[in-house]
C-alpha cells in the first residue's frame, strides 16, 4: 500500500517514468495506479489524440513498442496504456528493446495482472532500470482487517474490529469488492463516522448476529445455544454460508488455538504478533483456549478434517451440508 501511495505521490509531483510495469496477484493496485495515471496526467483536451488504451487480447509487442515511440501531438508527453497485458506472456520479453531506450515524451503502463516477469531476466532488468516496477502481492487473510482500517482512516472514517472482521470473513481477500462495499457505505455516512456492524448488515447485507464470525465466537465461549441457532441460520440459508467456507475459516481458528497453547508468552502483544490477529480479540483466543485444551483442539482439527471430506461425498453421501454442520458442531461442543 505504501509504494502505491509513492508512486501516486511522485506522480502528482510531476516526476513520471516512462515506463510502470504494474504486476502481481492482486489487482487492486493495478488497476488504482493505471486509472491514476489515465485521469491526472494528461488534461482532458490533450486525453484525445495523447492517451491509447490497448489491450493484450487485441495487440502484440511490436504494436505497443510502435505506439509508445510516436510523438505526442500538441503536449508534452502521451499516455499508452495496456490492459490485461498478462495475455502477452509469452512475448512480453520482447518488450526489453524499448524498456532500454524508451522514448522520453510517452509513459508506458503496463498492466500485468495475476502474474509476474521473471526478475532474472532482460526485461525486468530494463524497467527496473529506466522506469518503475511494481508488483502488487494478494494480502493474507490476516492482513485484510489491517488493510480496511487503514483505508477508512484515510477517508476520514473508522471501523470497529468486529465490523472489520465481519467484511473480511464475507467477502474474503479482494481488495477490489471490498473497496466497492466501502465505497457505498461512504455514500450513505458522512465522514468521521465509525463503520459498526449494524450499519454493515443494513447496508450490505452481512447479518450482525448470524455469521461466521459470531459462530467462532460462540464455539470459542462453548456458548452451545448461540452456536446452534447459528447453525440452524446456515441450515436454512446454504448459499449464503456455504458450508466449505465455515469449515475452512474454524479450521484457521483451531490451527491458531493450537499455535497459542504452544506460545511461551502468553501476554496480550506477543499473542497478537504471533497469531497475526488483533490485539482487540487476543483476549477471545485466551478464553478458547481455556474452555480448550490442546488435546481437544487437535481432536476438533481431526474433526474438521472429517466433515470436509463428507461433504466432498467420502463416507457420507447425499448427506445435507446443514446436516453435517450440525453433526460438527455436537461433537465439538460436547
Amino acid at each position: 500500500m505504501e509504494e502505491a501511495i509513492q508512486i501516486v505521490n511522485n506522480i502528482q509531483q510531476g516526476k513520471l517514468a516512462p515506463v510502470y510495469f504494474l504486476m502481481g496477484e492482486e489487482p487492486y493496485y493495478v488497476d488504482k495506479i493505471s486509472d491514476f495515471i489515465a485521469e491526472n496526467v494528461l488534461t482532458e483536451e490533450e486525453r484525445g489524440f495523447n492517451q491509447m488504451m490497448l489491450y493484450g487480447r487485441d495487440t502484440s509487442v511490436d504494436e505497443i513498442a510502435s505506439n509508445a515511440r510516436r510523438f505526442p501531438m500538441m503536449a508534452e508527453k502521451q499516455v499508452v496504456i495496456v490492459k490485461e497485458a498478462q495475455e502477452l506472456s509469452r512475448t512480453i520479453e520482447n518488450l526489453t528493446a524499448y524498456a532500454e531506450n524508451p522514448q522520453p515524451t510517452t509513459v508506458l503502463v503496463i498492466c500485468y495482472k495475476y502474474k509476474k516477469i521473471d526478475k532474472r531476466k532482460k526485461l525486468y532488468k530494463a524497467v527496473k532500470k529506466s522506469g518503475v516496477i511494481f508488483e502488487s502481492k494478494r494480502l493474507y487473510e490476516n492482513q485484510v482487517g489491517s488493510w480496511i482500517q487503514k483505508t477508512l482512516k484515510n477517508r476520514d472514517y473508522s471501523i470497529s474490529p468486529k465490523a472489520a472482521q465481519m467484511l473480511v470473513e464475507f467477502l474474503g481477500t479482494d481488495l477490489g469488492k471490498i473497496n466497492n462495499e466501502l465505497e457505498k457505505l461512504q455514500l450513505i455516512t458522512p465522514k468521521g463516522t465509525q463503520i459498526t456492524p449494524e450499519l454493515i448488515e443494513e447496508n450490505i447485507g452481512i447479518s450482525k448476529d448470524f455469521n461466521n464470525f459470531e459462530l467462532r465466537n460462540a464455539i470459542g465461549q462453548r456458548d452451545t445455544l448461540k452456536a446452534h441457532r447459528i447453525i440452524n441460520y446456515f441450515a436454512q440459508n446454504p448459499k449464503d454460508n456455504p458450508l466449505v467456507v465455515t469449515v475452512s475459516l474454524l479450521y484457521s481458528y483451531f490451527s491458531q488455538l493450537l499455535q497459542y497453547h504452544g506460545l511461551p508468552d502468553k501476554s496480550k502483544a506477543s499473542v497478537a504478533k504471533q497469531l497475526k490477529i488483533n490485539p482487540y480479540f487476543v483476549q477471545d483466543y485466551t478464553l478458547a483456549a481455556k474452555n480448550y485444551p490442546m488435546k481437544k483442539v487437535s481432536h476438533v482439527i481431526d474433526l474438521l478434517h472429517q466433515t470436509d471430506a463428507k461433504s466432498k461425498g467420502i463416507g457420507a453421501a447425499n448427506v445435507a451440508h446443514g446436516d453435517l454442520l450440525k453433526e460438527l458442531l455436537v461433537k465439538i461442543m460436547h
